[in-house]
């Protein structure tokens, strides 16, 4: 357990942490009282993975204030890191039963995080944006994958199945970017299309079919790869652009910012991101 929680630290601190000081700077110089006010508490919430309540009790996520937050997208981040505290202790409790039970246990969790995701979408829209409850189910199919994929008797697929199922999956979350608007209920039903779709695009996009193939080249290996870092940075200076702007900024101006993040997602990840995630440069101590 302690070396899961190191692999995490690893992987997510210390970007995290650059970007939140960068973030202070500005904050300092251009936003107002008020508003650093908020950012401030923002900060606090964010250290103990926590922004996702913080930002759920403020606003909802498409408010127009919330555009102002510079660490508004940390919430998925919080999400993630509540899910990573609960999942091991919970795996650890029932491993010792064998795999079908644990499996059936997840599922009844899984199943149950969903229908209340569903009900939450159109009754409490905001809390079930935000909240690991509703938002837990998502990540627990990747929980399901994982145990198939561990299987060592696992049923192999044939590469035409494989080609359907990776294509399928593309199809689902390259719908779910052209069709979904701000108005789509989510999560719920809705958010099953962009994470079946991933889950299938695990499955079955191996190297041995032309999907795979096709989103494992170079280029988006690469945006994969700074895709953390990138994440981190694109809101902080989306939220600063706004706040320093009488009116909001132009379209010219946000793919500016967008192509800025790329860059900055790059030294981001050669010199921060890899370096930690060396044993030989960094101890496990030192981490914690």
């Amino acid at each position: 357990v302690a070396n899961f929680y190191e692999r995490r630290a690893r992987r997510i601190l210390p970007a995290l942490y650059l970007v939140m000081l960068f973030s202070i700077l500005f904050a300092w110089f251009w936003l107002r009282a008020h508003d650093m006010k908020d950012f401030s508490e923002s900060l606090f919430a964010v250290s103990l993975f926590l922004s996702n309540i913080l930002f759920w009790s403020e606003s909802g996520y498409f408010d127009a204030a919330a555009e102002f937050k510079p660490l508004l997208h940390t919430w998925s981040l919080a999400v993630e890191e509540q899910y990573y505290i609960l999942f091991p202790l919970l795996m650890m409790l029932f491993w010792r039963y064998g795999k079908r039970q644990t499996f059936i246990v997840l599922a009844i969790i899984g199943v149950t995080s969903f229908t209340f995701a569903q009900w939450a979408s159109v009754a409490s829209p905001y809390a079930a944006f935000y909240l690991l409850p509703t938002r837990g189910w998502e990540l627990m199919i990747g929980a399901f994958v994982a145990l198939f994929l561990c299987q060592a008797n696992r049923v192999e697929f044939s590469s035409n199945v494989s080609e359907v199922g990776g294509w399928l999956g593309l199809a689902l979350i390259l719908f779910s970017v052209f069709s979904y608007s701000k108005s789509t209920p989510f999560p719920g039903v809705y958010a099953l299309i962009p994470t079946v779709g991933t889950a299938l695009i695990i499955l079955f996009a191996t190297k041995s079919t032309i999907i795979g193939k096709f989103i494992g080249n170079k280029f988006f290996v690469s945006i994969g790869l700074i895709s953390y870092s990138a994440y981190l940075w694109h809101q902080p200076l989306f939220a600063f652009a706004r706040n320093i702007s009488y009116n909001k900024p132009s379209n010219i101006v946000f793919v500016i910012l967008t192509l800025a993040s790329i860059v900055l997602a790059y030294f981001t990840w050669r010199y921060i991101e890899t370096p930690f995630r060396i044993k030989s440069k960094f101890s496990r101590k030192f981490i914690f």
